[in-house]
């Protein structure tokens, strides 16, 4: 079988080509389904507007990587977050929060009757020491543990924290876990199960199979990627974290030769916008 080349899933193109095409809605439901396996059964998925509007409290927009419904109304907001952020968790919360009042838009007769919202959110970090691979969130009694209310709900994945080989995954779900954070390293399909949805995922992310737009846009977003990561790997290797004033102010001043981004370096020097720019 000849060697092929995948794009990365971690790219915000790989990401919404994989999953957020019209094509692609097999593969998701798919993957929603093995998720979620005993919670939803989803059978057709129909993909809404990712981007909502200001309401004049707010004045802030939404726009979501993926944003979907199924055929029994559940709504979905699936998300790949490269970057670790200080509130994350809060931005979570307040995109599902904005996708449930958006139910309310009605008329006067609505009566609150809501439909679910799940955040699945990709994460291409540790969140935390403590942290887990898989984090489920929901709404529940602190005393008993029950669900209180199964409107809004929420799973994490750390995917660094997935560490298991190919031969190791022991059903599905992990086999697409493993598809996704490997896809981009892949020359062919790893699994021997057949499988029409897989065979239809490779076909999808095929680097061979893009054009020239897609190819030239595929390559400015792993470029973009690649860059953040060699930036985050000089910062963790030289010692950003750890609070040196001299030492902050020299990666500083490197990261800043190297052409990224101020509000890049700030975040990982706590340096000031100013302090960067007289380097």
């Amino acid at each position: 079988m000849k060697d092929r080349e995948f794009i990365n899933p971690f790219t915000d193109f790989g990401f919404k080509r994989i999953f957020g095409q019209e094509i692609s809605k097999e593969i998701l439901i798919d993957f929603l389904n093995l998720l979620l396996k005993g919670e939803q059964n989803i059978v057709a998925l129909q993909f809404k507007n990712t981007e909502l509007q200001p309401v004049v409290q707010d004045k802030r927009r939404v726009v979501f990587d993926l944003y979907c419904e199924s055929d029994k109304g559940t709504q979905f907001i699936v998300e790949m977050q490269a970057a670790r952020q200080e509130y994350f968790y809060d931005r979570g919360l307040y995109y599902q929060s904005r996708a449930l009042a958006e139910q309310g838009n009605k008329g006067k007769n609505w009566q609150y009757d809501l439909q679910p919202v799940y955040g699945i959110f990709f994460m291409d970090f540790i969140m935390s020491e403590n942290s887990k691979f898989r984090t489920d969130v929901a709404l529940m009694d602190m005393e008993t543990g029950a669900v209180f209310n199964n409107k809004l709900r929420q799973i994490f994945l750390e995917m660094p924290r997935f560490t298991k080989e190919a031969d190791e995954c022991i059903n599905d779900y992990e086999r697409w876990l493993y598809l996704i954070k490997n896809m981009h390293m892949l020359k062919r399909m790893p699994f021997n199960a057949q499988r029409s949805v897989w065979d239809k995922l490779l076909d999808i992310a095929d680097v061979a199979a893009l054009n020239e737009t897609e190819y030239k846009e595929y390559q400015e977003a792993l470029k973009n990627y690649r860059d953040y990561q060699a930036g985050i790997n000089f910062a963790k290797k030289e010692g950003v974290l750890e609070g040196e004033q001299k030492k902050q102010l020299e990666i500083a001043r490197n990261l800043k030769a190297d052409g990224l981004p101020i509000s890049f370096i700030q975040k990982y020097t706590h340096l000031s916008a100013q302090e960067i720019q007289q380097l």
